[in-house]
């Protein structure tokens, strides 16, 4: 099983990254996906989530209106399209996989964002 993050960098305040997971090992149109970051001395924080179809999505209120997350089913891999950021943003970008029954979940190892002039 592996999940793997890819897009992150440096980036200026105000702009854009695409962030990428790609999926392998296990059904990936049975998992919810969701996003999580973590900031330097702070702890894991939830950024967005989408369920197994695609057809519904909930998002921080710290990056509602900015960060849109998608997922192709087709190609295993769940994206997240982060706009107009900002310093607060910068942290590890992890994704994880979320299956109820039977409980099981994945990480990925996490890929950095640095929003910065």
């Amino acid at each position: 099983v592996q999940l793997v993050e890819s897009g992150g960098g440096l980036v200026q305040p105000g702009g854009s990254l695409r962030l990428s997971c790609a999926a392998s090992g296990f059904t990936f149109s049975s998992y919810a996906m969701r996003w999580y970051r973590q900031a330097p001395g702070k702890g894991r924080e939830l950024v967005a989530a989408i369920a197994s179809a695609g057809d519904s999505a909930d998002y921080a209120d710290s990056v509602k209106g900015r960060f849109t997350i998608s997922r192709d089913n087709a190609k295993n891999t769940v994206y997240l399209q982060m706009s107009s950021l900002k310093p607060e943003d910068t942290a590890v970008y992890y994704c994880r996989a979320d299956r109820t029954r039977p409980y099981t979940t994945y990480w990925g190892q996490g890929t950095q964002v640095t929003v910065s002039s």
